[in-house]
């Protein structure tokens, strides 16, 4: 912990970029029914009921220090979703820069092995 807190610590350097990266699983709904109109003078209401419409992942990559950020949606989080999101980072984002700090969690797809 104290390692990470170091880094966030270090002076800009647009030439090693400081970038974090987290993911959040979401769940794709939508509604089943209208809400119902207001009577005047009274609060909107509607029915709280929904269906389910499957599941997506949000990759989030943050570079703290220079206020950018990037959010990628798929289908699931796997080894391989991870690792072209790190290409893409790399290949894409950041493709004029020598080395990036990444800084994740260490979920279980989170391996050199990935990449």
């Amino acid at each position: 912990m104290e390692e990470t807190l170091d880094l966030y610590c270090l002076p800009y350097d647009p030439k090693i970029p400081l970038i974090c990266r987290d993911e959040q699983p979401t769940q794709l709904i939508t509604e089943t029914q209208q809400s119902l109109v207001p009577e005047p003078g009274k609060a909107e209401r509607y029915d709280y009921e929904y269906e389910r419409k499957g599941t997506a992942v949000n990759f989030m990559f943050t570079e703290p220090l220079a206020g950018k950020r990037k959010v990628s949606v798929r289908e699931r989080r796997t080894a391989k979703d991870w690792a072209d999101e790190i290409k893409k980072l790399g290949d894409e984002d950041y493709p004029h820069v020598p080395k990036i700090r990444l800084v994740v969690d260490k979920l279980n797809t989170h391996k050199i092995a990935s990449l």
